[in-house]
């Protein structure tokens, strides 16, 4: 049986960043992609196990996992802009010191100059498929 969906969630990670930082960004993605995108959209479950213990927000659709480089991210960034996509990013700028000191650094930081950690994509199944067709799974 054959399950489609209108709509596909996908993340791309930095393929160069180590996995402990590239978990930490995915994870505040999904925390903020969450928060404006909400429950419903997101198809979020409860998913209960033989015992009636709860699971919950678990979303029925999958949630892709790709890799590519803070370039490739930039630009499909830039892509899913263009495109009217909702997305969320992370950089560079976001991690080290406190969240005021993260603010500030990436105030003062070009967009040109930022290295690109990840980002969130949520849209049409074919659009995302579209835009991020060239990148590999993340294993």
């Amino acid at each position: 049986m054959t399950i489609s969906f209108e709509k596909k969630l996908v993340a791309v990670m930095n393929e160069k960043i180590e996995m402990g930082i590239a978990l930490n960004a995915l994870a505040h993605m999904c925390i903020g992609f969450g928060a404006s995108i909400g429950k419903e959209t997101l198809r979020l479950l409860n998913f209960v196990d033989a015992n009636g213990g709860d699971h919950p927000n678990i979303s029925e659709m999958p949630f892709i996992i790709l890799k590519a480089n803070s370039n490739k991210i930039k630009t499909l960034r830039q892509s899913a802009k263009t495109a009217g996509m909702d997305f969320v990013d992370f950089t560079d700028t976001m991690t080290v010191g406190t969240y005021l000191e993260q603010l500030e650094r990436t105030k003062q930081t070009k967009e040109e100059n930022l290295i690109y950690y990840g980002i969130v994509l949520f849209g049409k199944w074919e659009e995302v498929s579209q835009l991020t067709k060239k990148f590999s799974l993340w294993k």
